[in-house]
């Protein structure tokens, strides 16, 4: 974020500044809102959409289910604001939430550039916001009391990746000398390249190309021309969904193929990419937080539900969306209020390790000092075609890989 956005936020911040208290009794207490901001316009719109009907399926179970016993049943609410992926739009969505719907506690915003003003606004109300996704590390790094993540921070996403590659090339034999970065330039894909320069450093990388875009690009040849020119082995992406696609299809007509090309998640991941590249997407390795075939109990039939109401697979951005309504129900659950401090006082004890929320890959929500879910955990699956159809594949950890599957490691399209 430059200074002068910055100096801009805070003080739209520190203008709305007002001591306030949403706690309502329980016994009063008929329906607890959830705020809710996400880029629902945009380039990020489709994951927006995404992560808000993963959040009303939870919703719907949840209140199914009878709602916040300890609070007389109380059904949750939810809020929606749009970001359009605007950090000052976010911002004020964030305050107009707070200060004219009233929301109990906040969730979103899915973009890091985003996340990372409104968290600090709702910090300023002291207002507990559970971020699902966004994953820029210093969201959770600033000594807040109230901003909870149930998602793996950027950092453990670059680690992992550069993990995967030395365990990949361990067991094929296949030495990989080169490497180019290429990334959407807001704070999630340059804060990805700046850890992804000093890990390649440190494993014996030659970085061929370093190239930044605009994800609102319409046309990504220059990048792709630059990417042809530079023959690296190991291509590393970060992208949002309109920019995967159009990136994966400028480098199938240009005839680029790296030997690897390892995605992070995003763009990636939204169900749309493999609708608008098909097989050109073929063997490319992409970094997430779930996959369909995750072997978790209630992972088939949960995605199984959510693809017969909204026709799409969960996506793991999608599942920690889905996730945060059930780490917030069991928070409100021992609360047993929506006094603020309460509430985050319970989020900061949770320790969920059963439930419908424990689809996710790993273990279970529980959160440090800094409110990073500790346990958060990273998958890598391979795009393949498995009986005629693309299908997205577990391969990494090796101890998660789907049975009977061999990774394709190099490409060799």
């Amino acid at each position: 974020m430059n200074k002068s956005l910055g100096k801009k936020l805070v003080g739209l911040a520190l203008s709305a500044l007002v001591t306030v208290s949403f706690a309502v009794p329980a016994s009063a207490q008929k329906a607890i809102k959830i705020g809710n901001v996400e880029p629902l316009s945009g380039p990020s719109a489709s994951v927006g959409v995404q992560g808000k009907q993963a959040r009303e399926m939870a919703v719907e179970e949840i209140n199914a289910a009878g709602g916040i016993k300890s609070m007389g049943g109380a059904k949750l609410e939810l809020v929606y604001a749009d970001s359009k992926s605007d950090p000052t739009v976010g911002v004020s969505e964030t305050e107009r939430l707070i200060n004219t719907e009233k929301v109990n506690i906040m969730t979103g915003c899915w973009n890091s550039a985003v996340t990372y003003p409104a968290t600090q606004t709702a910090e300023r109300y002291g207002v507990p916001f559970v971020v699902p996704v966004a994953v820029r590390d210093t969201i959770t790094e600033r000594g807040f009391k109230y901003v909870f993540r149930i998602a793996a921070k950027d950092s453990w996403w670059v680690r992992d990746q550069f993990r995967f590659l030395k365990d990949m090339q361990e067991e094929t034999g296949q030495k990989m000398k080169t490497i180019a970065f290429v990334f959407e330039n807001g704070d999630w894909g340059t804060g990805f390249a700046e850890k992804w320069r000093t890990l390649a450093k440190q494993d014996g990388y030659e970085i061929v190309l370093d190239e930044p875009y605009p994800s609102t690009a319409t046309d990504l040849t220059p990048v792709v021309t630059k990417l042809k020119s530079a023959k690296p082995d190991v291509v590393m992406l970060v992208s949002n969904a309109a920019d995967a696609i159009l990136l994966t299809n400028t480098m199938t007509e240009m005839k680029v193929t790296p030997k690897v090309v390892l995605a992070s998640g995003g763009g990636h991941a939204d169900p749309k990419f493999l609708e608008n590249v098909g097989k050109n997407a073929l063997y490319l390795f992409d970094e997430v937080e779930w996959n369909t075939d995750v072997n978790k109990p209630g992972a088939k039939e949960t995605n199984a539900k959510f693809k017969a109401k909204y026709g799409y697979d969960l996506t793991g951005e999608s599942v920690d969306a889905y996730a945060a309504m059930y780490v917030i129900a069991d928070a409100l659950e021992r609360a047993a209020s929506t006094d603020p401090k309460k509430v985050r006082d319970a989020l900061a004890a949770t320790k969920l390790t059963t439930g419908p929320a424990m689809i996710v890959s790993y273990d279970g929500v529980e959160f440090d000092e800094n409110g990073q879910n500790k346990n958060a955990g990273i998958v890598i699956a391979q795009i393949a075609e498995i009986d005629g159809k693309l299908d997205r594949v577990t391969v990494w950890p090796k101890s998660a890989r789907r049975a009977g599957y061999k990774p394709v490691f190099p490409a060799g399209k």
